[in-house]
């Protein structure tokens, strides 16, 4: 018999023998990235009754993941073999093409009918094509994007926009509600809920550029920092973005959780698509050049806030000790 509280136990593939108030109608999902906001998705998913397996390129993350009820997995393949609901929690299509096509990727794997919900923000039109991909391996698909950060994906609170078939969204309903605290819907075709997603990020980018701006003139103009973002985040002026990304300028604590390479991608990701219809995007196209400055100058694996230290001539906050 395997105790269900040994590493071996814990292995991908190794079945466990659960607590009795465990809910026995679960099934096995697998999370694929367990970074910021799929780490939370995960214990999400384990809170909500669900077998959890998880796969991530740093070991030490899955086994700890083990450690707190989940199943660890050596490759995506090897969780494919137990689950047949996987989810994507990597940054961009190539991961994606990587975790799902590549070596030890899932997809030969996957039995039929099995489904994959997507969660990198992607171009739209790669979106559907992973769609017709995955269905000609029989497959379902469904195009989920995230947004809400890592504390809301912790707390099964963040916001999904999904579009797919209809038979994605019956295989995913319970998983879904798992994992989310807000799912829309926005059709039965692959790529809408990309470009909904896409159209959230240009916003977002706009708002976190116009914000270190922000801060940047006040700094230049010798107003308090702490002062300036009192006021703001009481004011008209105030975004969500200010009000949550002006604190790590504040604290001087640029630890990525959410880098500025990743609206260097992101922003390229919606100039590419209104490229395509040639529709101008002049607030992006500058918000872009700002994040590729800051990449450029060395910040890019730095949170994205850091998009302040493009500015010349201000002197930035610094680190407060720690009380002894």
């Amino acid at each position: 018999m395997i105790d269900s509280n040994s590493n071996a136990a814990r292995r991908c593939g190794v079945s466990r023998r659960f607590p009795l108030e465990y809910p026995m109608n679960n099934k096995n999902v697998g999370v694929i990235g367990l970074g910021a906001m799929g780490l939370g998705i995960a214990r999400s998913l384990l809170r909500a009754g669900f077998n959890v397996h998880a796969c991530d390129v740093r070991e030490a993350v899955t086994q700890q993941f083990a450690g707190e009820g989940g199943v660890a997995c050596a490759s995506p393949a090897q969780m494919a073999e137990a689950c047949d609901v996987l989810i994507t929690v990597v940054v961009n299509a190539e991961q994606t093409e990587t975790v799902l096509f590549g070596e030890g990727g899932a997809v030969a794997a996957l039995r039929p009918a099995s489904l994959v919900i997507g969660c990198a923000t992607v171009a739209p039109t790669y979106a559907v094509d992973l769609g017709q991909r995955l269905a000609d391996h029989g497959l379902l698909y469904l195009d989920a994007p995230i947004s809400g950060g890592a504390a809301k994906a912790a707390a099964g609170e963040m916001t999904m926009m999904t579009s797919g078939p209809q038979a994605a969204y019956a295989k995913a309903d319970a998983v879904l509600a798992g994992m989310a605290g807000k799912v829309y819907r926005l059709g039965d075709v692959h790529g809408l809920g990309s470009k909904v997603k896409i159209i959230n990020q240009l916003l977002a980018g706009v708002h976190i550029a116009a914000s270190a701006e922000a801060m940047a003139l006040g700094l230049r103009e010798g107003v308090d920092a702490e002062a300036l973002y009192e006021v703001i985040t009481h004011s008209a002026g105030n975004s969500w973005m200010f009000e949550n990304r002006v604190p790590h300028i504040l604290k001087a604590d640029y630890t990525p959780l959410s880098a500025v390479d990743i609206f260097v991608k992101d922003l390229g990701l919606v100039l590419d698509t209104a490229r395509a219809s040639k529709f101008p995007l002049p607030l992006s196209a500058t918000a872009h050049q700002m994040f590729m400055q800051a990449s450029s100058a060395g910040f890019g694996r730095e949170d994205d806030s850091a998009v302040i230290k493009i500015f010349p001539g201000i002197d930035l906050p610094t680190a407060k000790p720690e009380p002894v």
